[in-house]
């Protein structure tokens, strides 16, 4: 069975991805002082005494509002809570009970699962402040009092949470998923294609660029396979992010695109390719990931005799350094190609992992040569003694010459095209090393 999940609530700004942090012992979660910072679910495993549980730090709870962002992150809220086995009703000391909290409240009594109300910013040690003794009026039970900040009363919050983990679960070894980022420029439809993929709205869709600001984590199994699917904020120009809160989901966008094991490039049909496209592509590129161009909103593209192929070479020409990657027409919105794109995931990802042996490549290698010379300089040719793949994801190959001055990128990307018209390897960028034979001491 699955591990035990436990959902962290409450209204904005009480400190709820400051725990969540702690918990975990990294920062994941953005922690600002802005209010509504945190706007989608949050995942993450965490560990106490000897039990593995998944941690959903959500976006704060307004329990009446009109604004969309809000709801969304309502609506997030009330689904974590859901799919929770534990939950923390985080409140905060400084402000005391509020209107919202015992709204909040009047929500959580109807959940059939554990609630735990968390007090935050207890900032002193010894016996309880007064004020904490108002929340017990929400009347869902006994408070912890905790600050998420100093680290305080934690210990005590996870024995609570111990306690009310379902005595008949048992953890779960998760290492067989294909770790898949969505990345993208904003509204791109990143999060569309996450509630297409998974199948629930585990990602905040609105016609707001932005809106997505964490990397968010979706588990799912289906006829293909396990997958985590990585939703992603939408990319720009560092020159062009201003606001604090932006500048750290770039960083948690590249993140992601660093722990994935296949980045699905998400391009937007109706608007076309643009520079930025090319540089969110770059980035996977460079980080060595498997890849994928999914060509979104191609519902919304007027179409004539040729247009899929005139697409292609388009977009073929745009990013000709990433000319293994595969092309696939979608649509977030109505669900097309979405099977067929899980079957090209698993497919650059075996590409991906695929390993040659020594005496095949070897032979290739030779083949390669004979066809067309190594280059020269002066005189003095490249001699390529032999090679062996040294690494997976991406794969990588170690040539051994005479003298690697005399290489050029010329003809390493013509073994690569040998490489890849003999083996294979769509989808994933291949690396070349060299190393002088008789130079120990190089690298």
């Amino acid at each position: 069975m699955s591990k035990p999940i436990v959902a962290i609530v409450g209204r904005p700004n009480v400190g709820k991805s400051s725990l969540f942090n702690t918990l975990y012992g990294e920062r994941i979660s953005i922690v600002h002082d802005t209010p509504g910072v945190t706007r989608d679910r949050i995942y993450a495993d965490a560990i106490w005494r000897e039990k593995e549980f998944t941690m959903i730090d959500t976006g704060g709870i307004e329990p009446s509002t009109d604004d969309v962002i809000l709801k969304g992150m309502r609506l997030q809220a009330e689904i974590a809570m859901e799919s929770a086995d534990v939950i923390v009703f985080m409140v905060d000391l400084k402000t005391g009970m509020t209107a919202a909290d015992e709204e909040i409240a009047v929500m959580l009594r109807k959940a059939k699962h554990p609630i735990i109300v968390a007090v935050n910013k207890c900032d002193k040690v010894g016996e309880m402040p007064a004020e904490i003794y108002e929340f017990y009026n929400l009347g869902l039970g006994d408070v912890v009092p905790i600050s998420a900040a100093h680290r305080l009363g934690i210990g005590d919050l996870l024995d609570a949470i111990f306690e009310n983990f379902p005595e008949d679960m048992e953890n779960e070894e998760a290492d067989d998923k294909i770790r898949v980022a969505l990345i993208g420029r904003p509204n791109a439809g990143k999060s569309s294609l996450t509630n297409k993929m998974t199948g629930d709205e585990r990602s905040i869709v609105s016609d707001i660029a932005g809106t997505t600001r964490d990397a968010i984590d979706s588990e799912i199994e289906n006829q293909y396979g396990k997958f985590t699917i990585v939703d992603t904020a939408g990319m720009r120009k560092k020159s062009k992010i201003e606001d604090v809160i932006e500048k750290y989901s770039m960083v948690r966008a590249l993140s992601a695109i660093d722990h994935a094991d296949v980045c699905v490039i998400l391009i937007d049909a109706s608007v076309g390719i643009t520079e930025q496209d090319t540089r969110v592509a770059g980035l996977a590129h460079d980080s060595g990931k498997a890849c994928i161009f999914a060509v979104n909103k191609w519902d919304l593209v007027d179409k004539e005799t040729g247009t899929m192929e005139y697409m292609t070479k388009v977009l073929r020409d745009r990013f000709a350094f990433m000319d293994y990657a595969p092309v696939i027409f979608i649509s977030a919105k109505t669900g097309q190609r979405v099977d067929k794109l899980f079957a090209k995931i698993v497919e650059v990802n075996e590409q991906a992992h695929r390993r040659l042996t020594t005496g095949v490549f070897n032979d290739m290698l030779n083949e390669a040569i004979a066809m067309v010379p190594t280059p020269q300089d002066k005189g003095k040719h490249l001699k390529i003694y032999y090679g062996t793949q040294v690494a997976v994801c991406p794969p990588t190959f170690a040539l051994f010459v005479n003298d690697k001055e005399l290489s050029h990128f010329s003809y390493e990307r013509y073994l690569e095209n040998q490489i890849r018209k003999n083996f294979g390897f769509e989808g994933t960028p291949i690396r070349f090393f060299l190393r002088n034979k008789n130079a120990k001491d190089e690298q």
